[in-house]
């Protein structure tokens, strides 16, 4: 059976799948953009890799352009083409797709149901629904109709699955209704690759050499855009004028920081590149306390994963979440650390200063949460239900095609 993966994003826990279904005795695929500007999992082939598993870069022609609507629509809708190609060379019995804007995805289906291959819907984040609340304001007008078509079909893809896997529980109230039918779906809760994240001390060599020594660090790492919101990192360093706020960002939100860092005397904000893959132990290791941003619109449509990384790592987490959201649930029923609305910036500094001047409490909700990511973050599990699922929808599809190594 071949099985091609496509994670848009290219991030670390669906490479870890891909890996894991190879060694159940499937041939892989896993297919990501190099052009899209986010932190990345290891996309690279290692020593111990099964011979059945392959990675496929896929680049645009040009930088992506991510502020300009019309440019970017033009460069996702070329994506698509490229991994409508990969699919077609490839052959694969099943398709998963995931993290694929709606253009993209839009003709990823239109490839599978030309060669009548079965396709999964993996929904990260209801796109749509961002839509909604994001387009109305930018394109007055006009953008509410443009909302409304993403989201018809959206919706359209997501009916004509083969099968959906949704992240979160709270995602099915709102795709239930819209005819996805509840045989169809699966959750599974995104996670963390606990063989490829596992804590380092504290002051580690990487640590040493890129953050201070005599003071306290706070981390937020990963992409800053229209669901955080970058006032809340200023809030803190500014109410936490002892201690260093680490930034590990990049675009235009992250540059736009740190001149508004500078010009505000905010000088122990600091705004770095992002880390490769294996440096990032190190790197989230060296913290004290991480954050999190999630929008109160956001905490509708997306579960910010970078709660489960730093799960992995053993230290406190003080999130800006939506109470409802899956990842304000698992800090604050894990005791993992302390969660403020997104209205409430103060709050969220506040359990931020208590944070660092309570190393005890620091210690047991950093175990906590490493607890918690042990506990749950099982591939073996992960991989027997969508081994069930593929197997399940692949069923009289697959082709005989000679053995190849």
């Amino acid at each position: 059976m071949r099985v091609l993966v496509h994670d848009y994003s290219g991030h670390p826990f669906q490479v870890q799948l891909t890996r894991a279904l190879a060694c159940r005795g499937m041939r892989t695929r896993h297919v990501f953009s190099t052009s899209f500007q986010t932190p990345k999992g290891d996309l690279e082939r290692r020593l111990d890799d099964s011979d059945w598993f392959d990675i496929s870069p896929l680049s645009l022609a040009e930088p992506f352009v991510k502020d300009s609507f019309i440019k970017r629509r033009g460069q996702e809708i070329e994506f698509g083409h490229l991994v409508s190609a990969e699919i077609e060379r490839f052959e694969p019995d099943v398709v998963i797709s995931s993290n694929a804007p709606l253009d993209c995805q839009r003709l990823i289906w239109r490839e599978c149901e030309r060669l009548g291959v079965p396709k999964i819907f993996w929904l990260q984040d209801i796109y749509s629904e961002a839509m909604l609340r994001i387009l109305p304001k930018k394109l007055p007008g006009v953008g509410h109709f443009i909302s409304r078509h993403y989201q018809r079909m959206e919706y359209d893809m997501l009916r004509r699955a083969d099968h959906v896997v949704v992240i979160s529980d709270d995602f099915l109230p709102i795709i239930g209704p819209c005819g996805v039918a509840p045989e169809r779906t699966t959750v599974v809760e995104n996670w963390a690759p606990l063989e490829d994240l596992s804590p380092r001390t504290r002051d580690n060599a990487w640590a040493c050499e890129h953050m201070s020594l005599e003071r306290q660090r706070i981390v937020y790492s990963g992409t800053l855009g229209h669901k955080h919101n970058p006032e809340h990192l200023l809030k803190i360093a500014q109410a936490c004028p002892e201690a260093d706020v680490y930034v590990f960002s990049e675009g235009a939100a992250a540059d736009e920081l740190a001149t508004r860092a500078e010009r505000e005397g905010a000088f122990n904000l600091q705004v770095r590149p992002w880390v490769p893959f294996r440096c990032m132990p190190d790197m989230l290791s060296g913290a004290d306390v991480l954050i999190v941003l999630l929008e109160e619109d956001a905490g509708v449509f997306s579960v910010p994963s970078k709660v489960l990384t730093y799960a992995t790592m053993g230290r406190p987490i003080c999130g800006s979440i939506p109470q409802g959201n899956l990842a304000s649930k698992i800090i604050e029923c894990n005791d993992m650390g302390r969660v403020a609305a997104p209205s409430e910036p103060d709050l969220l500094a506040e359990h931020v200063r208590d944070l660092l001047a309570d190393p005890e409490r620091r210690k047991t909700m950093g175990r906590n949460a490493r607890a918690y990511a042990e506990r749950t973050f099982d591939i073996d599990s992960i991989t027997d239900v969508f081994e069930r699922i593929v197997r399940s929808i692949a069923s009289g599809t697959v082709r005989e095609r000679p053995r190849q190594a």
